[in-house]
Parts: C-alpha cells; structure tokens; sequence
C-alpha cells in the first residue's frame, strides 16, 4: 500500500490483461474503475510492469478525455452544455449544482468525496435536453429543481453505505 494505492491491486488488474503494453487503456480504464482517478503513483509501477516508459503511460492517459488524474466523488455529474442543452437551459442546472454542493468551476469535487460535477461538450443525449448523467446514467429534461431533488436522493443514497 503507498498513499492509499494497493499494487497487489494493480497486481490483479495487470495479471487479467496480460501486462501487455497493447492493452495499456484497458489496464488504466480498470485502474480508474477501482479508484476513481489514476493515481500518480502508478505511472511509474506500470511502467516497470509494461516495459515501457511512464512518459508514454501519461501521455495515454492525459490525451483521453475520460481519465482523470484527480480523485472523483463517488458521484460523477455530468451536464451537458452541447447546443442542444445550452439552449434549453442547461448552465442553470449547473449553477443550481455548484450553489448547492459548494463547488465551482475551479472547485469540482466535494471535500466529502461524494459528488464530482463537471461540464461536457455533448453527451449524446440531444432529444432529451437539457440533460446529465450521473455516473453515466442519463437523467433527461432536468431543471435546477430537478437537480436540487437528485442531489437530496444521491446525498441519502450515498451516506447510507
């Protein structure tokens, strides 16, 4: 264990893809799939394990959008700010997120860890604008009400674990 990062973790994770420098997104999507980010402390581990070097490692991770190399609540809120949503009103529904959880543009997790909110080009979802997802489930035609009314329901639901 160093800084909250179990290696016999990353063990498992590169045993199950072959420690195969080819599947080195497999192996960094699984990663964050266990720790909600990729700790820093990886890079150099994998690099050893893949025979390749950290460098190339971050490259892949910080060129694909959906790393992340700072921790992530266990709720991740994406609004969408597409045409779409941002004509129906979607910065709205994320200033009503942000003023509720005390984040802001600079500020996206919660000191909780509980609710990560970030804002995304497009999630694929025009016909259902404005629209978020919550650890990629979609939640169709929000409204900052209806945003408030998930938040209290994620907040029950993630404290009573």
């Amino acid at each position: 264990m160093n800084n909250g990062v179990d290696f016999a973790v990353i063990d498992r994770i590169l045993d199950h893809h072959g420690a195969q420098a080819s599947n080195v997104i497999a192996i960094l999507q699984d990663i964050q799939g266990e720790y909600r980010y990729l700790p820093r402390e990886i890079f150099p581990y994998l690099a050893r394990k893949l025979q390749m070097s950290a460098a190339k490692i971050y490259s892949v991770a910080t060129f694909y959008e959906n790393f992340s190399l700072e921790p992530k609540g266990k709720y991740v809120i994406k609004i969408c700010d597409g045409t779409a949503c941002h004509v129906r009103k979607s910065i709205p529904i994320l200033e009503k997120m942000r003023e509720t959880l005390g984040l802001s543009s600079q500020k996206i997790t919660t000191d909780d860890m509980l609710f990560t909110v970030e804002t995304v080009s497009c999630l694929g979802a025009c016909g259902l604008a404005p629209a978020c997802t919550v650890n990629d489930k979609v939640y169709p035609s929000m409204t900052p009400e209806k945003a408030v009314e998930l938040l209290d329901e994620l907040k029950k639901e993630g404290t009573a674990c």
